[in-house]
């Protein structure tokens, strides 16, 4: 009996180990990772203002503070992908497209990066709301929204020191229901929001800049 009982946990060790082995010899899952992608706009020839203006890097709700690409299929519902995540986080990315527009929009004398060491003469500033998938019956949305605060750096009054805060929005419908379209319409709408705060910022420096 001893002997055949040894047989057997041999023969269970042996399977035990292929089987091991086998599941090790498979490749793990590939994970996707997708970024926002668009061309410069188009900006009309405006006379470009004598200031130096400062991106601080944004901040973001801490649903969205995270590099997980976020869905939502019904109300009250957040789910994330397993296999699929955006390159960077939904903050590093609006951060850094609004500070290449507004640097190649060539509408102001600098435009510094939240990295730099040096300072602005006006500091750019927000926060990313939503950054989501909305899963419709109908189809897919890509959902941006962000908020934004234009600040006159060295202001000593406080109450005068914020030019303008605004919230922005945009939904854009997916081509077809997978990552990479939602890919697509997020940078759409990323496309669509820059610009606007492209135009924004420029209104209110132009405004400041007349008066000074």
């Amino acid at each position: 009996m001893g002997l055949r009982k040894a047989t057997v946990l041999l023969a269970a060790g042996i399977v035990f180990t292929l089987a091991s082995c086998s599941g090790l010899s498979r490749p793990s899952p590939r994970i996707e990772h997708y970024s926002l992608e668009y061309a410069l706009p188009a900006w009309e020839k405006l006379s470009p203002l004598p200031v130096v203006l400062k991106v601080n890097r944004f901040s973001a709700a801490p649903l969205y503070d995270t590099r997980q690409i976020i869905y939502r299929e019904k109300p009250f519902a957040r789910d994330a992908y397993v296999y699929h995540r955006w390159r960077s986080t939904p903050a590093d990315m609006v951060t850094y497209f609004i500070s290449r527009d507004l640097k190649f929009s060539g509408l102001f004398t600098g435009v510094l990066p939240h990295d730099s060491g040096r300072e602005g003469m006006f500091e750019l500033e927000g926060s990313v709301d939503e950054f989501l998938e909305s899963d419709l019956d109908d189809g897919w949305e890509a959902v941006l929204t962000f908020s934004v605060s234009l600040l006159e750096a060295n202001q000593p009054d406080v109450s005068k020191r914020i030019l303008f805060e605004k919230t922005y929005h945009a939904k854009k419908r997916c081509e077809q229901r997978n990552p990479r379209a939602l890919a697509g319409a997020m940078s759409q709408a990323m496309a669509d929001l820059s610009a606007r705060v492209v135009t924004d910022v420029y209104d209110a420096l132009k405004g400041k800049n007349s008066r000074i």
